[in-house]
């Protein structure tokens, strides 16, 4: 009774065995079948999940019949790349790959920019002096091209016989004025007046110094030669008499340039004309005491662009206490820029195509790769005007990579998938 029970459970147990092994062999295989594979290196598969030791990302895992797992396409983002897709980066993919994130956050941007400018003298206060009568020179009192000179000071004396004539004249209608000042007609004595008044005025028309026709009437001598004084107080920057020379009307005998104040041209770029407001406040630095920084205000803007270099000329006035600023000179000009509010990040995140501008967002462990519009840039920083939110970590370092790699991905999201045996795609 024993053996008939005892062979009766072997029985069993043998039955049992039969139905369970193809169960739990079909289960191995499956789990033996089961492989991973690296999105970035396609040629590596791995028996379980983790990450890729070549790069760090992340395995994906095959299909039960050998083929890719293909995850399902989720709907575009409004700043999706083409030829672009997102990158998965383990932890320590990221510290392989060297990439480092940022915070975009909100904040004013304060620009600043420089331009190299050129000093030139205030064309308003240039003067030439020049005789509207010919004469002789006969003494100059200005010999030397720089002199300074003040307003009213001597500048030359000329004879002229046409001034001696109109001299003679003057003092021949003052004499006939104090004669027809006795008459008791009107008429006569209003005649008078009127003859020493255009008298008078024909020297001023010449340009003969109030000074002159003052002692001409206190003397009541005629004077051979008339002086010329300087109309404004300024350096002589321009000679072309020598004593005993002959002058004609019209010809520029001296020019005297006032320095008080002078002109900056200088040259921006296109992108900056935008801040060139009519008078916006300007800095200039000189190269030869940079700690002294004087202020003026742009006064003129000039309304074409140079073919040659792209950039807008403008014209600055500054103040010139001590002659500081020397026509000739070059000056560093710094502009008062507004300052912009916005999301500032790095100008480093921004990868610029020619055709975009755009950046990698981290979410997670995730790099997404997004198109952004920038604005304004100063100091390494740009403001984005759209594509990146305040908060959201943009990548600063590794770029390039995380561009090619996400270039790589979306290609190989292109491909048909392939067996595993069938090798790489």
């Amino acid at each position: 009774m024993k053996l008939k029970t005892l062979l009766q459970s072997a029985l069993v147990l043998l039955v049992a065995l039969l139905l369970i092994a193809p169960v739990a062999c079909h289960r191995e295989a499956q789990e033996a079948a089961q492989q991973y594979y690296c999105p970035m290196h396609p040629d590596y598969h791995a028996d379980n999940p983790g990450d890729c030791p070549i790069c760090g990302m992340r395995l994906v895992k095959m299909e039960k019949n050998g083929k890719r797992e293909e995850k399902a396409a989720a709907p575009a983002p409004p700043n999706a790349i083409p030829e672009h897709a997102p990158i998965e980066v383990a932890g320590e993919g990221v510290r392989l790959a060297g990439v480092q994130t940022v915070v975009a956050a909100r904040r004013p941007l304060t620009r600043t920019t420089r331009a190299a400018g050129v000093v030139t003298p205030d064309e308003t206060r240039v003067r030439r002096v020049q005789t509207k009568i010919s004469g002789w020179v006969e003494k100059l009192y200005v010999n030397s091209t720089g002199q300074l000179v003040r307003a009213g000071q001597p500048l030359l004396s000329l004879y002229s016989p046409e001034l001696l004539a109109s001299q003679e004249e003057f003092l021949r209608a003052r004499e006939a004025a104090a004669r027809f000042s006795q008459s008791s007609l009107p008429e006569v004595r209003r005649g008078g007046d009127d003859l020493l008044a255009a008298a008078r005025r024909r020297l001023e028309l010449f340009d003969v110094p109030p000074s002159t026709i003052a002692r001409l009437e206190k003397t009541g001598t005629a004077q051979r030669t008339v002086t010329l004084t300087a109309p404004v107080s300024g350096y002589v920057s321009g000679k072309q008499i020598f004593e005993g020379q002959q002058v004609q009307p019209g010809m520029d005998l001296l020019t005297v340039t006032d320095l008080s104040r002078v002109w900056v041209e200088a040259d921006f770029f296109e992108y900056e004309s935008r801040d060139l407001r009519l008078g916006a406040k300007a800095f200039v630095a000189l190269p030869y005491d940079p700690g002294n920084h004087l202020t003026g205000r742009v006064a003129f803007v000039y309304p074409t662009v140079d073919p040659q270099t792209r950039t807008l000329k403008a014209r600055l006035e500054f103040s010139n206490p001590g002659l500081a600023l020397k026509p000739g000179m070059y000056v560093d000009v710094i502009p008062d820029l507004e300052t912009r509010d916005g999301i500032v990040i790095p100008d480093s995140a921004v990868i610029d195509t020619g055709v975009r501008q755009m950046v990698f967002v981290q979410k997670g462990e995730t790099f997404e790769p997004r198109a952004v519009r920038v604005g304004e840039r100063a100091g390494g920083e740009a403001v984005v005007l759209s594509g990146v939110t305040e908060g959201e970590r943009v990548a600063v370092r590794a770029n390039f990579l995380l561009d090619s790699e996400s270039r790589l991905r979306a290609a190989i999201q292109a491909l048909p998938a392939a067996p595993v045996g069938g090798g790489a795609p």
